[in-house]
């Protein structure tokens, strides 16, 4: 029997952990992306087995210094970012939506692979501890559409904001925007993406100074336009994005 990727939850005390192993033993896991049963502690934890775990990679080579893609033949700035002024300061990317990248990303969000957030944590860790700017950064996820949790019972963004908010000694987490009805973003373009969203998006509450929003992924960026725009236009000073997938 395939369970759906339970993940431990951070800071678990002894008797927890007891019932996470039960729960294995008797409802074993199995990889996300070779769907192999995993056997060992870091393969359950991570919902991979080793081998599809140590064969991911963050997109290497230079990137733009604004959207965080990798440049082909530009230097420092890719054509499209050349030809556009954004409202964030710098997006940062990690894996390409491609190939079994994309399966890592369908089982974490549709089928609800929970353990892969230890995964995504890591890197997300990785990816702020390498760049100083964010040191003082207010973690803001992306506001799920409005019923979407009542309906499936979470949202993939808002669940990693939790793991991280858990994580010891980490960055707060400030979930100050929230989102009015829209359509579905995924079969608009770019233009259609921004005018959908609007005035869709608004900040409640106390606004960070210096903020960085996280998504999932991210297409035509238009989601992580509007949410710079109102978080800036809302007194932040610096907007940074993050997002775990990019197209």
């Amino acid at each position: 029997m395939q369970n759906s990727g339970f993940a431990p939850i951070y800071g678990m005390n002894n008797f927890s952990k007891i019932l996470f192993w039960a729960r294995n033993f008797f409802f074993p896991a199995f990889c996300s992306l070779c769907e192999t049963a995993l056997l060992y502690a870091g393969e359950i934890k991570h919902g991979l087995c080793d081998n599809c775990r140590h064969s991911l990679e963050p997109a290497g080579g230079i990137k733009c210094v604004k959207c965080g893609k990798p440049l082909i033949s530009e230097m420092e700035i890719c054509l499209p970012c050349r030809n556009c002024v954004h409202n964030y300061d710098r997006l940062f990317v990690i894996y390409p939506y491609t190939g079994k990248y994309r399966k890592l990303l369908t089982a974490y969000k549709f089928k609800k692979r929970l353990s892969l957030s230890h995964l995504f944590v890591k890197e997300i860790i990785k990816k702020i501890n390498d760049n100083p700017e964010l040191a003082d950064a207010v973690i803001v996820p992306v506001p799920p559409r409005p019923g979407k949790k009542k309906e499936l019972g979470w949202d993939q963004v808002d669940y990693l904001a939790g793991c991280l908010e858990k994580t010891k000694g980490f960055l707060p987490v400030n979930r100050c925007l929230r989102r009015r009805k829209s359509k579905a973003q995924k079969n608009l373009n770019r233009k259609d993406r921004l005018e959908n969203m609007k005035d869709r998006i608004y900040c409640a509450g106390h606004i960070p100074q210096t903020v960085l929003v996280i998504d999932d992924v991210t297409t035509t960026g238009s989601t992580m336009e509007i949410c710079a725009k109102t978080l800036k236009d809302a007194g932040a000073e610096h907007v940074y994005g993050l997002c775990l997938f990019y197209d």
